[in-house]
Order: C-alpha cells, then structure tokens, then sequence
C-alpha cells in the first residue's frame, strides 16, 4: 500500500460533468461543483478502509464501509466484507493529484 500516491487518500467527489469516454473524474469534496442531483464519492485511507459514497434518498449522500487492496499501486480491489450483498468492485487509478483523481468508469 506504500506504493500509493499520498493525495489518493481523502474524500473525492465525482464531477460527472468532467468524464469522458471510459473515465470517471473524481474531485476534492471541498471543490465548487456547480449544481447536481446527488454526487457519489470515494474516500480513502492509508490504512486500507474504504468508505462508498453513493447517492442515497432525496439526493443526499450515503456511507458504505469496505477495503481497498492493490497488488501494484493501480489497479485496486474494492470490498465490502459487512455487506454480502454489494459486489465488490475494481478500479484503476489512470491520474492522481492534488486536484483531480481519474478511474476507470
């Protein structure tokens, strides 16, 4: 998990407005979005826990506990163990930065 770029690990917010063909942009949560019905994020922490961020009722955003792994610091696993019924997911981080995340969609 060293291999992880440092900016990785924060809440980020998906800037549906900005993806592009096979690509989701993910922003900081502090970012001045302009107006949407709901927006679903990622947050992720050094030590492997993983909060799903999906669109909830009336909009609002809801939290989902899982972990993340990566066997080369791109491409990661994403699991839900206290959730059998949410499929796990994979991703692949295509940029990171301070001021963007870029994933497979």
């Amino acid at each position: 998990m060293s291999d992880m770029p440092s900016s990785l690990f924060r809440h980020w917010v998906h800037s549906q407005e900005e993806d592009t063909e096979g690509v989701a942009v993910y922003r900081p949560a502090d970012y001045p979005f302009p107006p949407a019905r709901g927006r679903r994020g990622l947050e992720f922490a050094p030590d492997g826990t993983f909060v799903d961020h999906p669109i909830g009722r009336g909009d609002a955003p809801g939290a989902v506990a899982g972990r993340w792994d990566t066997a080369d610091g791109r491409r990661l696993a994403l699991t839900f163990p206290a959730h059998e019924q949410r499929p796990d997911r994979h991703i692949e981080i295509l940029h990171c930065d301070d001021d963007v995340l870029k994933i497979t969609a």
